[in-house]
C-alpha cells in the first residue's frame, strides 16, 4: 500500500475517523484506524463493534492495499504535520508517514484480524444538517448519564407524518424537538433509541454538510442506525428496551405563564446561584411585572435579584435547580422564553414548568422545542 494525499484533507479525515474510538478498547485492534487505498481514493474506518466511522477522500494511489494503525497516534501526528502533501506506505510490518521534512515509522496491526466495518445500503430519510445539529444540541443535554438505566442514556428518534422528533430525559427533565423529515424509502413510521454520546458527536461532525441521510435498520441480524453526510458515515447499534412514555407528561395547554427576556434571566440565575450549595434550588416568585430570585447558601450567604417579567394568570412560586433551568433557557435559542406553570392535585404544590421559545414578548414561537422541568422526579 502506498498513496499521497493532501495534508489538510488527510488530517480532517483522520480526526473524523478517530472521534468515536473507545477510550478503553476491549481489544487492542479496536484502537486502530483501517486505511484502505484504491485507484484514486482512500477510505479510513474505525469500529468497536458498537459504533463505526468511515470516510473516503481523494488520493493519488501508487499501490492499492490495506493497513491498520493506532488511531490516536495517527490522529496526533496528522494534526501536527507540516503543510505539504502526505505520503503513506506500508513496508513489511511498518507504516511510513512522510510529510515535508517529517518522517514517522509506526507499527502496523494485523489487518486480517480486524472486524468487518458495517455497511448500510438503504436510506430511511434525510434532514437539513444545520437544523439537525441544532435539534441535537437542544435535546441531548437532557439525556441521563447514569448507566444504571441504559434506556434513558439515549436520544429517542420518532419518525411520523414527515417529521422527526428527538426526545431525551434524565427523569428530572424532558427535552424534545420536532424537525422536518424527508422520507426516502421504507417504513414512514420508525423509532430508534440512539446512544446520546453518538448523537452528540453526529451533531458536531455533520452540522455543515447540507443534508444528513439517516438509515434505521431493524431486522433479524442487527438493529442499528447510520448517519451519512457528504463523504462521511457513522453507524451505531441501537439501545434495546422500551423508552418511557414521556410524551404524556406534556400538558395540552397552559393558561398560567410568564414571558421573560432569556439573556436577562440567564445572567440573573448565574449571579444569584453563586451562593448556593451544590444541588440546591433557587426560589422564583412570579408576580405581574417581575420575578424575584432568592437563594440561601451556606452560613449567612444570601442573594436576591429581580427580573422584568410579563405574567399571565395567577402569581406563582416555584423552586428549580439553576443548572437545569439554564440548560432549558439557553436551548430555546430565542430572545424571549415562556415559562408555563402546570397544576397538580395538591393546590399548594406546583407541577413541572414548561419552557418554550418566543419570537417577541407577545408572539409565541411554533413550539418545535419544549423543555419540561421540575425539582422532583418526573418519572418513578
Amino acid at each position: 500500500m502506498r498513496f499521497t494525499v493532501n495534508r489538510d484533507v488527510f488530517s480532517e479525515a483522520v480526526s473524523f475517523a478517530v472521534k468515536l474510538l473507545p477510550q478503553r478498547p476491549t481489544q487492542p485492534l479496536l484502537s486502530g484506524v483501517l486505511l484502505e487505498a484504491s485507484s484514486d481514493e482512500i477510505t479510513l474506518s474505525a469500529f468497536d463493534y458498537e459504533t463505526s466511522a468511515r470516510t473516503t477522500v481523494i488520493a493519488d494511489t501508487g499501490e492499492p492495499g490495506r493497513a491498520l494503525v493506532s488511531g490516536r497516534l495517527l490522529g496526533e501526528i496528522a494534526q501536527r504535520l507540516p503543510h505539504s502533501d502526505v505520503e503513506i506506505s506500508l513496508i513489511e510490518t511498518r507504516i511510513q508517514v512522510r510529510c515535508g521534512a517529517s518522517s514517522f515509522s509506526l507499527p502496523a496491526m494485523p489487518v486480517e484480524e480486524y472486524p468487518q466495518v458495517p455497511r448500510v445500503d438503504s436510506v430511511s430519510g434525510s434532514v437539513p444538517a444545520d437544523v439537525f445539529a441544532e435539534a441535537i444540541a437542544q435535546v441531548s443535554l437532557a439525556a441521563s448519564k447514569d448507566d444504571v438505566t441504559p434506556v434513558i442514556t439515549g436520544v429517542q428518534f420518532e419518525i411520523a407524518d414527515n417529521a422527526l422528533t428527538l426526545t431525551a430525559t434524565d427523569r428530572y427533565r424532558v427535552a424534545t424537538r420536532r424537525i422536518d423529515w424527508q422520507p426516502l424509502g421504507g417504513d414512514p413510521t420508525l423509532t430508534a433509541l440512539v446512544p446520546a454520546k453518538v448523537v452528540i458527536e453526529v451533531g458536531k461532525m455533520f452540522g455543515g454538510d447540507g443534508t444528513v441521510e439517516v438509515a434505521i435498520v431493524k431486522d433479524s441480524d442487527r438493529e442499528l442506525v447510520a448517519f451519512t453526510g457528504g463523504n462521511k458515515t457513522v453507524t451505531s447499534l441501537l439501545i434495546k428496551g422500551n423508552y418511557p412514555p414521556v410524551g404524556r407528561l406534556f400538558p395540552e395547554s397552559i393558561e398560567n405563564y410568564a414571558v421573560l427576556n432569556t439573556a436577562e434571566l440567564v445572567e440573573a440565575v448565574g449571579r444569584v446561584g453563586l451562593v448556593l450549595e451544590r444541588e440546591a434550588a433557587l426560589r422564583f416568585s412570579f408576580v405581574e411585572g417581575q420575578v424575584t430570585l432568592e437563594a440561601a447558601g451556606t452560613e449567612t450567604a444570601q442573594a436576591v435579584e429581580t427580573v422584568d417579567a410579563h405574567l399571565v394568570g395567577d402569581e406563582m412560586v416555584v423552586s428549580l435547580k439553576p443548572q437545569f433551568l439554564l440548560d432549558g433557557l439557553r436551548s430555546t435559542h430565542a430572545e424571549f422564553a415562556r415559562i408555563g406553570f402546570t397544576r397538580t392535585d395538591n393546590a399548594s404544590k406546583p407541577g413541572p414548568v414548561l419552557i418554550t421559545s418566543q419570537r417577541s414578548k407577545d408572539e409565541l414561537d411554533e413550539q418545535s422545542f419544549r423543555y419540561l422541568l421540575q425539582p422532583n422526579l418526573l418519572l418513578r
